[in-house]
Formats: structure tokens, C-alpha cells, sequence
């Protein structure tokens, strides 16, 4: 016999199955209820902290994509659109008559500002991620006398704002000669006191003491452990310095702008900025111009992130001992 009450083996009939069915599926239902209705206040109080968790990340997600939109939008229009028409939404479409002007203004100097932008930033990239690296790595694996002290130092150099070393190093490079140079612009920023310490944590999560140790007894010396070891576990280290050097040059505007005065040795931000300030010409718009060339000047940065992505995931596999 069944629970049904209907001998073993026989067909059960298909209303007593729905019966069945029904009945269990309110059982659940009620004890479900009972569940929810007897769940601790904590668990109530979560899902409403995930609720807000979420509208928060979207009013993060809308702040941070809006701008974009709207640099999209803008740089589509023409002059009398963009102040006449709705700033979230397209006009009449004039980006390649926009991109034409942008060309072909003083005989297309936005390129040359862009050119410069690209070698600062990658000359300044390159530079301060092996210097950092370098560092790093001496302060995390020798010991010697001041380690401290000059921890302490890197530490404590990060810690004071850029902008107040602008005015000393002005008065030394105008005593070296090198003001409206590419080298006033580009010697500070090989040294970052930052990189050196984040190179130095990296380091002691990512090169393991025992790895050198071996590679010293089986003969190798200290420059061919740094290249050929330390240089490549420090994959994702590397590409981070790289990256964080390389948007800090990139968007950097107080040092191009304290240091260089013709404006053939001006960055990409300095120069756009030069243009909104101005706007007093009968020939072409500026601000059309500028909004324009905002939106070029963020190819590069878009470019430079999608590929040095593959270092990160790369590198994650990189630092492990076998």
C-alpha cells in the first residue's frame, strides 16, 4: 500500500496526483511564509542593505558614465547646437566637419600637442616603472644600515602634495638651462616616492626569499636574479606602476603649464586648455574645437588600458612557486 491508501503497483489516478501535488505546494507556500515570518531581524535588515548597496552603485555608475555621454553627445554638434539643443541628446551630426577643423587649425597643431602628450607620458612610464621596480626591490630583499630611515623617507616624500615642489623646481631648472624643454617636464616624473613604495609591497608578496637564495647558490648574480627573475614575477606589479605613471603624466597640467612656454612643447590638457580660455576666434569655434579634442585625447588612454589588461591576468600566474 501507498500513502495514498491505493494498492502497491496500480495506476494512481491523475486527480488524486494533482491533489497531492496542490496539497504539498501549499505546505510549501505556508512554510515558506512561516520562514520569512520568523526570520531574524538581521536577515530582514540585509536584504534592505542590498537594496541600497545597489541604487548606490547605480548613482555611482550614472556620476561616472553621464560625463562621458555628454562629451560624446557634444562633440557631435555644431556651435549653435550645442548651445541651443539638449545637452544629453544628438543634434544635427557634424562630428567630421568638427574633426576636419580640429585637423586643419593652425595647420593642425592639436596632433603635435597629442604627439607630445604620448611621449611624455610613456617616456615618464617607462622610466619610473624600472626605477620603482628597482627600488623596491632593494629596500624589500638587502638589508643594510639606514633601510629604515630611507623607508621612512619614501614614505614620508609621497605624503607631500606635487604642487609644492613646483616652485623649487622651476628656480632649478631655470638655473640648469632646461625650462620649455621636454626634460623639465619629464625629470620629475622618473622619481615617484608612490611607485617606489608600492613596488616594495608588491615585492614581498611577489618574490619569494627562498627563489633568490637558490638562484644565488646556483651561481647567478645580482643584476641577472633582477632581470631575469624579479623583473618577471613582477609582471602585474610592473603593469600597475606603469599604468598609474602613465594617466598621472597624462592628466598632468600644473608642471607643462609652469614649465613650457612655446606652445610646440605643449601636452595635449594644457593646449585644449589654452583654446577654452581664448575663444575669441572669428574664424572657428573653441569650444566645438575643445570638446572635440577632449574626446580624441581619451582614444589613446582607452587604447593603453584594453591593452595592457592581459599583463594583469598574465601576471597573476606569474609570481607562484612551484
Amino acid at each position: 500500500m501507498t500513502t495514498t491508501g491505493m494498492p502497491v503497483g496500480e495506476a494512481v489516478p491523475a486527480p488524486v496526483v494533482d491533489a497531492i501535488v496542490g496539497r504539498e505546494s501549499r505546505a510549501e507556500r505556508r512554510r515558506q511564509r512561516r520562514l520569512e515570518e520568523d526570520a531574524p531581524v538581521g536577515y530582514k535588515k540585509s536584504k534592505w542593505s542590498q537594496i541600497l548597496v545597489l541604487v548606490a552603485l547605480g548613482a555611482i555608475a550614472f556620476y561616472s558614465i553621464a560625463p562621458v555621454w555628454w562629451l560624446i553627445v557634444s562633440a557631435t554638434k555644431s556651435g549653435s547646437d550645442l548651445y541651443n539643443s539638449n545637452g544629453l541628446w544628438f543634434s544635427e551630426f557634424t562630428l567630421w566637419d568638427n574633426l576636419v577643423q580640429l585637423a586643419t587649425y593652425k595647420d593642425g597643431i592639436f596632433f603635435r600637442w597629442l604627439g607630445n602628450s604620448i611621449f611624455y607620458a610613456g617616456t615618464t612610464a617607462i622610466v619610473t616603472t624600472f626605477i620603482s621596480i628597482a627600488a623596491g626591490y632593494g629596500l624589500s630583499k638587502f638589508v643594510f644600515r639606514g633601510q629604515r630611515l630611507g623607508m621612512a623617507i619614501v614614505i614620508g616624500s609621497f605624503l607631500v602634495p606635487g604642487a609644492l615642489l613646483t616652485v623649487p623646481l622651476y628656480v632649478l631648472f631655470a638655473n640648469l638651462g632646461i625650462l620649455n624643454t621636454p626634460w623639465a617636464v619629464l625629470l620629475p616624473g622618473f622619481i615617484s616616492a608612490f611607485n617606489v613604495y608600492l613596488a616594495k609591497v608588491y615585492v614581498d608578496g611577489a618574490v619569494p626569499d627562498e627563489l633568490l637564495e637558490a638562484s644565488r647558490l646556483d651561481g647567478a648574480g645580482e643584476l641577472r636574479i633582477f632581470f631575469s627573475i624579479v623583473m618577471r614575477l613582477m609582471v602585474t606589479g610592473g603593469a600597475t606602476i606603469f599604468l598609474l605613471s602613465f594617466v598621472g603624466s597624462w592628466n598632468g597640467f600644473f608642471l607643462p603649464l609652469t614649465m613650457l612656454r612655446g606652445q610646440d612643447q605643449w601636452t595635449v590638457s594644457l593646449g585644449l586648455y589654452s583654446w577654452l580660455q581664448t575663444r575669441a576666434d572669428q574664424t572657428v569655434d573653441l569650444t566645438s574645437l575643445t570638446i572635440t579634442g577632449a574626446l580624441l585625447s581619451t582614444i589613446p588612454l582607452v587604447i593603453f588600458m584594453v591593452s595592457m589588461s592581459r599583463y594583469w591576468r598574465t601576471g597573476v600566474t606569474l609570481g607562484a612557486v612551484k
